[in-house]
């Protein structure tokens, strides 16, 4: 959350920041909230302080006095925390302020592709979508899912299901072996202050699935991305600055409504209500996150070159980003049927933007600085799958493993 101190005395600013994020917000009327709050905290350390004095007087006279002000500081107490909550749930809807090499845009129009690795592959029949492929042999199940959980799921059956138990551990194995990455099984459950933190709530509350716990005043969700708990593993804490940075990864299903993306991809495994996705979250000092970030982007984007599978990188445009970004690298995989690339990976530094609102901070001599956040997919199972299926088919809908997945995949060429 940001500090309105820093808004006040920087309203220029933010004004100008929050417009690149298409964030309209009434700075003026906040600024004169924060006034008055400040009129009010003032007032009221000024009737405790006259309080205090005429106490010191044991004059019967004072008694009335004294309990005419207690009722006054209770009202101006009352109206001053009124006040301040109104301050702050405005505060916690202001996205995190992009950085100086973010390029300017409203929407995915004005982002930048920085690069593009792999070569496209030429087929000499017609190729066949992931969902055609894998209803042969009943791989991929939609009708099933449908009646066990309506739409948008999936049931994986015998060598798909081995595809994406594969795909998990062969992920895992390159992030923790070569990279160095902390293996970490996570809760799939948090409460409202976790989700506060990495920003999903309250802004994106309409997103989550919140779950019916009977007995209970404390609100439960089901996780969206492991980036939740894993970057909250240093909540309300003080890390040590010798043992940064800290790197962990984790695989966990993710539970999203997609209440944004009405009509959207309504078919298939690309956008479901439930998937897999194998996450990595770096907690680093904040004068090193866009050096992690760019460490972060290239771990992510060695699952793609070791599958061989063609790939770009797209820096996003402020108007693009995030809630909780200042930075964000998108890789895009190439998906054969549809004839373009689709984003399987966001790569983000948020800044101490989150550590502010996990109150997450680490010790710098006798300083207590704030710490420096990233997350990124490292990568969507469900979307490599698509990626993977659809440009390693054949002509007989076989599809070829990968050399460095056959070990993962009981040493099978094709299935």
């Amino acid at each position: 959350m940001h500090n309105i101190k820093d808004i006040r005395q920087n309203p220029d600013f933010y004004k100008d920041k929050l417009m690149e994020r298409n964030y309209n917000l009434d700075l003026d009327s906040l600024i004169k909230l924060d006034k008055k709050n400040r009129e009010l905290i003032t007032k009221k350390e000024s009737l405790e302080q006259e309080k205090k004095k005429i106490s010191k007087n044991k004059d019967p006279k004072n008694f009335e006095l004294s309990k005419k002000i207690s009722k006054d500081i209770l009202i101006i107490e009352q109206e001053q925390i009124k006040l301040q909550k109104n301050i702050n749930s405005i505060l916690e809807t202001i996205p995190n302020i992009a950085l100086e090499d973010v390029p300017k845009g409203q929407d995915e129009k004005n982002n930048e592709i920085i690069k593009k690795h792999g070569d496209i592959k030429k087929f000499d029949f017609k190729i066949k979508s992931h969902i055609e492929l894998g209803k042969k042999n009943n791989n991929l199940d939609f009708e099933t899912s449908a009646k066990l959980s309506g739409s948008r799921f999936v049931v994986l059956q015998e060598k798909y299901a081995l595809l994406e138990r594969a795909l998990i551990n062969f992920m895992l194995d390159l992030h923790t072996i070569k990279f160095g990455y902390k293996e970490i099984s996570p809760p799939l459950i948090v409460n409202e202050e976790v989700m506060y933190g990495t920003g999903q709530l309250p802004k994106f509350k309409d997103d989550q699935f919140e779950l019916n716990i009977e007995d209970s005043n404390v609100k439960k969700y089901l996780i969206p991305t492991a980036e939740v708990v894993l970057t909250n593993l240093v909540r309300e804490s003080f890390a040590k600055k010798e043992d940064l940075p800290l790197r962990y990864v984790a695989s966990t299903p993710c539970f999203r409504k997609e209440a944004g993306s009405y009509g959207k991809d309504t078919i298939g495994m690309m956008r479901q209500h439930q998937f897999y996705k194998v996450e990595l979250v770096s907690i680093v000092e904040p004068e090193q996150t866009n050096k992690e970030l760019e460490r972060m982007l290239n771990c992510a984007e060695e699952v793609l070159k070791l599958l061989e599978l063609p790939y770009r990188i797209v820096l996003l445009c402020t108007g693009d980003m995030g809630f909780s970004a200042e930075k964000t690298y998108d890789i895009e995989v190439w998906i054969p049927f549809e004839k373009q690339y689709r984003e399987i990976s966001s790569c983000s530094s948020c800044g101490t933007f989150q550590a502010k609102r996990m109150m997450a901070k680490y010790k710098d001599g006798n300083n207590k600085k704030f710490l420096g956040t990233l997350n990124g997919s490292g990568l969507a199972v469900g979307r490599l799958m698509i990626a993977l299926i659809e440009n390693y088919q054949n002509l007989d809908g076989k599809v070829i493993i990968p050399d460095v997945l056959k070990k993962y995949m009981n040493n099978l060429d094709k299935i």
